[in-house]
C-alpha cells in the first residue's frame, strides 16, 4: 500500500497530482472563479499554458491557483535566500561593576565591549550596581556611566537616560547607521598580516634571477632560483723534467 504523497517532502501539488475534486480555483490573475472540477481546473491552465498549483491543501474544498509554478519555486527560493541572510540583532547588557569599587580601566575594557556591539549593530545597555551603603553616594556611579555614554555617542544614539531600577542605573544605546557609517570610512578595517609564505615569496629575488637565466621550474609549477655552482680551481701539477735527476758524486766523477 502507497503512503499519501506529503506536500510538506514534494512542494505543493501540481497539475495531475491533484487528485481531490472539486476544488476552489482561482485564475492567474487572482480573480476567485469559485469551486469547479478539478479535471475543468487542469483544462483552464493549459488554455492559459500554466501550471494548476495547490496552494491550500488543509481546507474543503482545496484552493488551487492558476501560475507559473517554475517562477513560484524561484521566487519562494529566493525569499528563503533573503531570509537566511537576515541577521539577528540582539541586546547586550554591559556591566560597568560596583559603582564605588570599579577602576577606571575596567571601565575603559567595558567601553571597548560596548562599542563592539554597537559596530556589529546591537543595541547596548550601560549597568552600574550598586550595595549597602552605596546607595547613599548615588552621583558617584551616574558620573561613570555619563562619561561611559560621552565615549559612545559618536556610534549610537542615547534610547534611554540613566534611570534607577532598585540598586542598579541602566541606560539604553542603539547603534546609529549613519555614525558608525562615518566611523568605518574614517577607521578602515586595517589588512590581516601576511603569512609566512607570502613573506617568503615577496623576498625572494625571481625577478633579477630570471633576468639572468638561472631559473628552475618546481614540482608546483613556479620558478624557482638555482644557487649558483661553486667553481672548483684545478690542482697545479708539476711535471718531471731532465734537470731533476740526481748530479753524480766526486768519486764517481774521478773513476
Amino acid at each position: 500500500m502507497s503512503r499519501p504523497e506529503s506536500s510538506s517532502n514534494f512542494g505543493p501539488r501540481i497539475n495531475d497530482r491533484i487528485r481531490i475534486t472539486p476544488v476552489r480555483l482561482i485564475d492567474e490573475t487572482g480573480t476567485m472563479l469559485g469551486v469547479v472540477e478539478t479535471e475543468e481546473a487542469r483544462r483552464l491552465a493549459m488554455v492559459a499554458g500554466l501550471d494548476l498549483v495547490e496552494i491550500a491543501p488543509d481546507v474543503r474544498p482545496p484552493v488551487c491557483k492558476i501560475m507559473d509554478f517554475g517562477k513560484y519555486k524561484y521566487e519562494q527560493a529566493k525569499k528563503d535566500k533573503q531570509g537566511r541572510k537576515t541577521k539577528t540583532f540582539e541586546m547586550k547588557e554591559v556591566r560597568l561593576g560596583r559603582s564605588m569599587k570599579v577602576d577606571p580601566h575596567d571601565v575603559e575594557i567595558r567601553v571597548q565591549q560596548a562599542r563592539r556591539f554597537l559596530l556589529e549593530g546591537h543595541k547596548v545597555q550601560l549597568v552600574a550596581s550598586y550595595k549597602g551603603r552605596e546607595m547613599a553616594h548615588k552621583e558617584i556611579g551616574a558620573v561613570k556611566l555619563n562619561d561611559a555614554i560621552a565615549k559612545l555617542v559618536d556610534l549610537a544614539r542615547l534610547d534611554s537616560p540613566p534611570r534607577f531600577n532598585g540598586k542598579r542605573l541602566s541606560a539604553m544605546l542603539s547603534p546609529d547607521r549613519a555614525r558608525i557609517d562615518a566611523y568605518k570610512r574614517k577607521h578602515p578595517t586595517p589588512k590581516p598580516a601576511p603569512t609566512k609564505a607570502e613573506k617568503a615569496a615577496a623576498t625572494k629575488p625571481v625577478g633579477d634571477a630570471v633576468a639572468n637565466g638561472d631559473t628552475a621550474t618546481s614540482t608546483a609549477g613556479e620558478t624557482a632560483v638555482k644557487k649558483p655552482k661553486k667553481v672548483t680551481k684545478p690542482k697545479k701539477v708539476v711535471a718531471a723534467t731532465d734537470a731533476t735527476v740526481a748530479t753524480p758524486t766526486s768519486t764517481e766523477a774521478n773513476s
